[in-house]
């Protein structure tokens, strides 16, 4: 299973970066994180797609089966971080690709516009965003130990089982 797990936050000791460095231990996958990956600003130059990282990220993208998106919810959207990433990639990085989407927020009813802002991007790129989506509340977040709490693990686990099924599925019908 090739998956890419990205953190889509730009913060070095986030919940964001917590949730995704979870899901990439538990299931061996392949990990981006945006606070240590050094994009620059995209401006759809052509020197850009010559940079080093810029070539590092098309490569991963292109090899993945299926995405997990993760970003804390910022003035109801996603990161500013992983906008930018995803607009260095195209329909050829995602196209029938499933992508779950998971978003972190500070408490209440925060997150939505996350996954909203982020299911439209993903629709853009010819991906296939799942049905299931999560917003995971400082709640579900032991912070002094830095990792998912019991529940915070289940709701994940509850949203990579179905993202497994939808991995299944495509790679049986062919898409690529």
């Amino acid at each position: 299973m090739n998956v890419l797990v990205i953190n889509g936050t730009p913060r070095k000791h986030g919940r964001t970066r917590i949730l995704a460095s979870h899901l990439a231990h538990t299931h061996n996958t392949n990990y981006i994180d945006l606070s240590d990956f050094s994009l620059p600003l995209y401006n759809g130059e052509k020197d850009q797609q010559d940079m080093q990282e810029v070539k590092q990220l098309k490569e991963m993208a292109l090899e993945a089966e299926g995405f997990i998106l993760c970003t804390p919810e910022y003035h109801s959207g996603m990161s500013g971080a992983l906008k930018n990433m995803l607009d260095f990639l195209g329909g050829d990085h995602f196209k029938n690709k499933p992508v779950a989407l998971i978003a972190v927020a500070g408490g209440g009813k925060g997150g939505i516009n996350a996954l909203n802002n982020m299911r439209t991007v993903v629709r853009g790129l010819y991906g296939n965003a799942i049905p299931r989506q999560l917003v995971l509340d400082p709640v579900h977040f032991d912070s002094e130990q830095r990792m998912l709490t019991s529940d915070g693990k289940e709701l994940v686990e509850n949203v990579f089982s179905e993202f497994n099924v939808y991995l299944e599925t495509a790679k049986r019908l062919s898409f690529k």
